[in-house]
């Protein structure tokens, strides 16, 4: 299962950020060695020999291969600008909320006599920062995808499938087959 919700927060992330990320491979290693202190730290995240740490350090080597380079730009990515990151969720915490945006299957456990199979919908919705305040810390407890899915689910149920509370009381949201989610805060 793809971490469709944890890669999403961390991509909205980026949308923050005030300084690109290093372009290129000496200087994104440089940046992971300055973050990890070792360059054993620093191969094994990357999944690669010390030694192949030590030459893009010393711009030996300039192109890394197609997934290297993928991975060292993920790995960046993740450590890039810290307090940024940290502020601007802490805002959308607390004040802005964030907004979501996903097509996916949803499918409803409801009083009898409505329907319950599941449909592809799209929705972009706003959901208020209390729910945000816990995608981002279920986030860095590091759960796992599916306890995600399911704080979006009870967001998406209770925002915009049960109004707020207006109507709809005992539906139950099932949030599965999501084709894309996208986080903006």
């Amino acid at each position: 299962m793809p971490d469709d919700i944890s890669d999403s927060l961390t991509k909205a992330d980026t949308l923050h950020f005030t300084r690109p990320i290093p372009k290129s491979a000496g200087a994104q290693m440089r940046f992971l060695l300055k973050q990890l202190k070792t360059t054993r730290e620093v191969a094994t995240t990357l999944g690669i020999s010390q030694r192949t740490v030590e030459r893009y350090v010393k711009n030996q080597i300039r192109q890394p291969k197609p997934e290297l380079a993928a991975r060292l730009e993920t790995e960046v990515r993740r450590r890039w600008q810290p307090l940024v990151r940290k502020r601007a969720r802490a805002r959308a915490a607390t004040a802005t909320g964030l907004v979501i945006e996903t097509r996916a299957r949803f499918g409803f456990t409801a009083a009898p006599g409505t329907t319950d199979d599941g449909r592809m919908r799209r929705i972009t919705q706003h959901l208020p920062p209390e729910y945000a305040a816990r995608l981002f810390a279920a986030q860095e407890a590091g759960a796992a995808e599916p306890r995600l899915r399911q704080i979006a689910a009870e967001a998406l149920q209770e925002i915009y499938f049960k109004d707020n509370g207006a109507r709809a009381s005992n539906l139950l949201v099932e949030f599965t087959d999501i084709d894309y989610v996208d986080f903006a805060f």
